[in-house]
């Protein structure tokens, strides 16, 4: 058989096995996502939300979309206003994705029907501008992939008016811990109220530092305390792209080595415990950059302290900038932290000045003075240097912008001046 033949042969097998394929995706009515719908009403104009799971989007649309990091979102708006509105995808997520782009991304070699098909089914099912007057209109937009927590920012925009709808949604299948969950961590009995100036005093004599399991060595500075309930902590982290840690267990271990040694996607990767009064962190959450081996840790713990009717949480903020060999770990790997802790500190508290949740700002004593030629040490060796103050941020459930802010009159951090001259 000559070459021409053997290609002609082959290119007829591979249309042939093309026609074969089909594309069977399940109705969106046999998914019953909608249960579990958050739903917010501003006078005429109603909308709901859902945050598909991996299995229902792949139910839907036939393909893996968190397999290429893409989320669907289920968006449905009824509009009994006289005029129509215009929904802003990019509030959802500026980097969202066209439904055609998704599509696209799935299309298979030489297989124009099932390409077709896929094409036609994205359009069908995302939503698609204006949501006409007295009219109920829905649909999925395609956003970047979260597996614990998201914001779902709902903008509406007309001739006439402009509506805002805010919704926080957690999302099933990560082992975390929530901040609602360790609420309870104290009775009513238990909890002591303060006043501003009690809580400046009680804040400044809480320990300096994190310790080890036995609480016989001292570990990283208690640097951070955040004053808030779950309703108005989960906001502001969520927008500014802080995520839980999973719990250290066999799959997020695994998800870790994968993510260290290959570079996948993966920003809940365990951190280690450190413990405060006996037990390790309530609640850790970080925010990664490209790589896992940088990433800003904030353990939190919560304390029995109530401030205003908000919980008060003890805290530890550092920031991972490489990986290094270590005796102290059963891994003899470590993550090595930015030993300007305060420098980590102030890039905390900018990152909270832009999430619209800030309400007040302040410094306390009570981690103790550590220089340059003279630092501190973490549980691994890693040496570390502070002014000695812990930054206390107050939250609050009505956004806010920056020059909303105000201020705990207490301690002032002293002029920065890292390398004695």
């Amino acid at each position: 058989m000559s070459l021409p033949v053997r290609i002609y042969t082959i290119l007829v097998f591979i249309l042939s096995l093309s026609a074969c394929v089909s594309f069977n995706p399940v109705p969106v009515s046999d998914v019953n996502f909608t249960d579990r719908a958050k739903t917010q009403k501003e006078n005429n104009v109603r909308v709901s939300v859902s945050v598909l799971t991996n299995e229902e989007s792949e139910a839907i649309f036939g393909i893996n979309l968190a397999l290429k990091f893409i989320q669907a979102v289920w968006v449905e708006i009824e509009n009994n206003d006289d005029h129509p509105y215009w929904l802003v995808s990019s509030a959802l997520d500026p980097e969202y994705f066209s439904p055609q782009e998704v599509a696209y991304s799935s299309h298979r070699f030489l297989q124009r029907k099932y390409n077709n098909q896929i094409d036609e089914h994205f359009n069908d099912l995302s939503f698609h501008n204006p949501i006409t007057a007295h009219s109920t209109h829905s649909g999925f937009i395609f956003v970047n992939l979260d597996e614990d927590e998201k914001e779902l920012d709902i903008d509406l925009i007309s001739k006439q008016e402009i509506k805002f709808f805010d919704f926080y949604i957690r999302i099933p299948g990560l082992k975390t811990h929530t901040m609602a969950e360790i609420e309870d961590l104290y009775s009513v009995d238990e909890q002591i109220d303060l006043t501003k100036d009690e809580l400046r005093v009680q804040l400044s004599k809480l320990p300096c530092c994190t310790t080890s399991q036995d609480g016989e060595t001292n570990g990283d500075a208690l640097n951070i305390v955040i004053i808030g309930n779950s309703s108005h902590l989960f906001p502001p982290f969520v927008r500014r792209g802080w995520h839980s840690a999973e719990d250290n267990y066999f799959g997020s271990v695994w998800k870790t080595i994968n993510s260290f040694l290959f570079g996948k996607h993966y920003r809940y990767s365990p951190v280690s415990s450190l413990y405060y009064e006996g037990r390790k962190q309530d609640i850790a959450l970080q925010k990664a950059r490209g790589t896992i081996h940088q990433r800003n840790h904030l353990r939190l713990w919560l304390t029995p302290f109530r401030y205003q009717g908000k919980d008060v949480w003890i805290g530890q903020v550092s920031r991972d900038i490489g990986v290094r060999f270590t005796t102290h770990t059963p891994t003899f790997t470590t993550h090595k932290i930015d030993a300007d802790i305060d420098e980590t500190r102030t890039a905390f508290i900018e990152d909270m000045l832009f999430s619209q949740g800030l309400e007040t700002l302040g410094f306390v004593e009570g981690v103790g003075l550590s220089t340059h030629e003279q630092p501190n040490q973490n549980l691994t060796g890693d040496p570390y240097f502070t002014d000695g103050l812990r930054a206390v941020l107050e939250f609050d459930r009505r956004p806010g912008n920056i020059e909303d802010v105000r201020f705990f009159d207490w301690a002032t951090p002293p002029h920065r001046s890292v390398y004695s001259k």
